[in-house]
């Protein structure tokens, strides 16, 4: 690829999404409410149950309608002590080609003592030659509850296409009172085709998807292998250290959305939001 002059560097980042929302949720009378909305570039937040109350449900919209090369989206919810919030998407999140940079997206979630979030976006699916690094910092402070949601979806099947090659780092770290509790880098680099082909990787599924949540427990683990007959893929989860993780394969995006409205409506008695139904 030819180096760009600096009049094209300054227009390339001229035409680059930039987004960032920062929500924070208290408790308050019995209800949730929304204590600071910060909104900037093409990310918002909209609120389904405006009239707040126990769960306060929110939807992020990005506005760019995707995402690709070049793009930061940095996303910071705070849900204070005994508040308690479920935040979806709107839709799917696609992330296109990248002719270079990478997309970069930046998650912080913070959840003080007796406050829940449950952070459950629809599926991310990725395009050829995609380029993704995506950051998920987690701080609960004791007493705390998440349940933390993604799938990725590598190429739309039914359209008939196929993620080649591209690179994609993804990287989650959890603390619970300061210190460390989980962590993982996912990456795949070069011909991500073939990497998902491979039995140790995805044995040719190209929908995954993790699921953790915080507190659990092997009753928490041995409800979801009871409904393990429903899935239309395969369910892998383990428990340890008031962790519990979930992990997704599935051959396809549709199947992944199934088994993984599943595994949530299991692991929680919070319904699933209704964009998750449409």
């Amino acid at each position: 690829m030819l180096a760009r002059t600096p009049a094209e560097s300054e227009v390339f980042a001229g035409n680059r999404a930039l987004g960032r929302i920062a929500l924070a949720v208290t408790a308050a009378a019995g209800e949730s409410r929304r204590r600071k909305v910060h909104e900037t570039g093409s990310l918002r937040v909209r609120f389904p149950n405006a009239a707040s109350r126990d769960t306060l449900d929110a939807v992020i919209i990005n506005t760019a309608g995707g995402m690709t090369g070049g793009d930061r989206f940095d996303v910071d919810i705070a849900v204070g002590d005994g508040a308690r919030l479920a935040l979806t998407t709107a839709a799917a999140e696609k992330v296109y080609r990248s002719i270079g940079p990478d997309t970069e997206v930046n998650v912080r979630l913070d959840v003080g003592s007796g406050g829940m979030l449950a952070w459950l976006p629809q599926e991310t699916i990725l395009f050829d030659r995609v380029r993704l690094k995506r950051s998920i910092d987690v701080d609960l402070a004791p007493g705390a509850n998440l349940i933390l949601a993604e799938a990725i979806v590598f190429g739309r099947s039914a359209m008939g296409e196929t993620v080649r090659q591209g690179h994609i780092t993804d990287r989650w770290r959890v603390r619970v009172g300061g210190k460390l509790a989980f962590a993982e880098t996912l990456r795949l680099d070069g011909v991500i085709a073939q990497q998902l082909k491979r039995r140790a990787i995805a044995a040719g599924g190209i929908a995954i998807a993790s699921v953790l949540k915080f507190p659990g427990d092997g009753a928490v683990a041995a409800g979801i292998r009871d409904i393990a007959h429903e899935f239309a893929g395969e369910v892998g989860i383990s428990t340890w250290n008031e962790l519990t993780l979930a992990r997704l394969l599935a051959p396809d995006g549709a199947s992944l959305h199934r088994d993984l409205a599943r595994v949530l409506t299991s692991l929680s008695a919070t319904p699933l939001p209704r964009l998750w139904l449409n």
